[in-house]
């Protein structure tokens, strides 16, 4: 028997589709403000990177997803934003025995470009996660499905997750 302690790996995927040319909705993504882009539609803040990493982590915790975790039926949080449901998730799997070993995201659509801020992301997403390692990729789909026909963002996510040790 292995002395290592159990590891459990969980996916998680969240979309959001654009929010209305004029609403004023701001694009929150990897836990940044991203100015001068169209924000995404949604209960809380739309951060597609931030709840498929609360996805990933709830399910590699086995404590569900973030609908029954945060349901739109909870009206304390409408607006809340990924920092705060990453700090939270974070606080649930704690409590279970559990600790972030990793999260990776792969952001999905045409804009914005990630690039420039992706170790910014990375860092916004760790700190929200007590450090714990965040990377984060993206892709376009070749102008295939409502990614790529401009209609909203998707974030798909792995995350691995530990027992805590004594130490």
């Amino acid at each position: 028997m292995s002395s290592q302690p159990p590891c459990r790996v969980g996916t998680g995927v969240d979309v959001h589709a654009y929010a209305a040319e004029g609403s004023g909705r701001v694009l929150m993504l990897g836990c940044l403000e991203w100015p001068g882009e169209r924000g995404t539609e949604g209960h809380s803040d739309g951060d597609v990177a931030a709840h498929a990493a609360c996805n990933a982590l709830l399910s590699a915790g086995g404590l569900g997803d973030l609908g029954a975790v945060f349901g739109t039926d909870r009206p304390e949080l409408a607006g809340a934003s990924g920092e705060h449901l990453l700090r939270h998730v974070l606080s649930l799997l704690s409590a279970a025995g559990w600790q972030v070993g990793n999260v990776a995201v792969q952001l999905v659509g045409n804009r914005p470009r990630v690039g420039p801020r992706r170790a910014e992301m990375e860092a916004a997403m760790s700190a929200a996660l007590d450090g714990a390692a965040v990377s984060v990729t993206a892709a376009t789909t070749d102008g295939l499905g409502f990614t790529g026909r401009g209609e909203g963002l998707a974030g798909i996510a792995t995350a691995l997750v530990h027992a805590r040790g004594d130490d």
